[in-house]
Formats: structure tokens, sequence, C-alpha cells
């Protein structure tokens, strides 16, 4: 069984008794569906929509458990404690415990189907003392990420994409039938209106290239580099664009270019 400890994952504890209310009226997601033994995945938006944080919700160690980049914990930490007012909540992170993923076959213990895609397998957050010396690192599990095309922070950013433009919606992020949250009426009028053109797609490239660069399909402009990492990147595409370039060879700069569509990717 592939297992890995995500070293570059941290975990944020969100406790008191207005916990499930308080993160209600913030994330994409509908904090309701959240039960023992089950996670769901969300984020944090800007008031226009566009995503700060994306992270993994679970019940544990007697709070809510936020499995977020650990390069982005403190922030993320001090945006909800913005929203917090006088809510009856608690926010720290929890320096004792690792975030640990599992997929392929067996299981994993205390952990959860991951819910954005079932071939992520599973999710869990355990005491660090306890996670077994043979799990690798986290290169391993964003090998596997990458190659069933699903994107992280590392791969949108923060303040840059809109949610939908990000995936985040086929990834199980977004619940359109909850109440309001930050972000809630761009994101949901985007939906309706179906007026995303633009998607995140996986790309393979033979040489690296940098974030920013112009994606060119035969002689139009149809997107940008977000990022790059072994030969495996993600390009924010319009998709309109590309359907009329056709079969004309895409490229970013002087690397050739093969756009993937992930068989999840229904947009």
């Amino acid at each position: 069984m592939p297992a890995a400890r995500l070293e570059d994952r941290a975990v944020l504890a969100i406790a008191g008794p207005e916990t499930r209310g308080f993160l209600q009226g913030l994330i994409t997601n509908d904090v309701e569906r959240l039960k023992p033994g089950e996670g769901i995945y969300a984020a944090l938006l800007t008031p226009q929509g566009k995503i700060l944080f994306d992270f993994l919700l679970s019940e544990g160690d007697g709070a809510v458990l936020l499995d977020c980049a650990a390069a982005c914990r403190d922030a993320l930490a001090r945006r909800l404690s913005m929203y917090r007012l006088r809510a009856k909540v608690t926010i720290e992170p929890r320096e004792g415990l690792s975030v640990v993923a599992a997929w392929d076959e067996g299981a994993l213990p205390g952990s959860f189907a991951d819910p954005r895609l079932p071939g992520l397998g599973r999710r869990g957050v355990m005491a660090t003392a306890e996670v077994p010396a043979h799990f690798a690192g986290s290169a391993v599990y964003h090998s596997h990420r990458m190659a069933l095309g699903v994107p992280e922070s590392s791969d949108f950013g923060s303040d840059r994409m809109f949610a939908l433009d990000a995936d985040l919606d086929e990834l199980n992020a977004v619940d359109f039938t909850k109440g309001c949250y930050v972000g809630q009426e761009l994101t949901a009028r985007m939906k309706h209106r179906a007026t995303s053109r633009k998607r995140l797609l996986p790309f393979d490239a033979a040489m690296p290239v940098e974030a920013g660069t112009t994606v060119r399909a035969g002689d139009k402009d149809i997107g940008e580099i977000t990022a790059m990492h072994d030969g495996r990147g993600f390009a924010l595409i319009r998709l309109d664009r590309l359907d009329e370039a056709g079969s004309a060879p895409v490229n970013a700069g002087s690397s050739p270019l093969i756009l993937i569509k992930p068989s999840w990717l229904f947009a």
C-alpha cells in the first residue's frame, strides 16, 4: 500500500461550541456534511470569489481539523481569526499532528476517503510519533496527485484564481445549495450563468517552463502556466480558445506542451 506522511501539510484545530456555525458562514462547502469517519474538501475565498486557501476538514482530537498547506497555516489562522469576532471558537495549530495519505489498496487507521477523487485514496491526521517509519514523504504523494491531474494550493496560488477556474467545483469543494459564505455570490453566478470559460488543466512538457509563461495554440493565446513540477504542471486555459485552435500545436515559450483533460473534469 503506497502511503506517505505529507510534511508540507499542517493541521489547524477549530474548537468550541460555535465551531460549525462559524465555519458554515465562511467556507465553500457544507460543514453539516462533516461526520465521524468522513471528510470534506473546501476553500476560503475572497469576497470577490478568488481562492485564498484550500483545505480538507475532518473531526478529531475534540475539534474540527483543517488539513492545509504548511506554508499557509499561519496566514489561514490569521484570516479565520479576523472573522471570529465574538464567536465562541478557538483557532490553534496542532504541532504534534501529521497529515498522512494512502492509495491503491489497504486501509489507513482513523482515515477517511479523500472527498476530492476516489483515485486519491484515503486521508488522515495522526500523532506524528505514531506515523509508521516506512511511510514515504510528500514527493511520492505529489507524483501520484499530479498523475491524476488534481491541483492544490501550490498550483493555483492565493488570491489569483476563481474557485471554478481552479476546478474546485469538480473536486467537490463547493456546495451550491448551502447558505451564504464569503465569495458565494460571484461563485454561484459563474456556475449558473456558465461564465467560467477557463479551467486549470494539467500538462506534460519536455523542458522546464516558468509560471506566468503564455500558452499558445498555433497563433492564439489560450492561457498561461501556473505551476510546474518535474515535467508535469498546470496551466489556466481558455477552453473556448483551445477548441477554436483545433489540432494546432500547443507550446509555452520554446517548449511544446501536451494539455491533458482529466477524465473527472466534465467542464
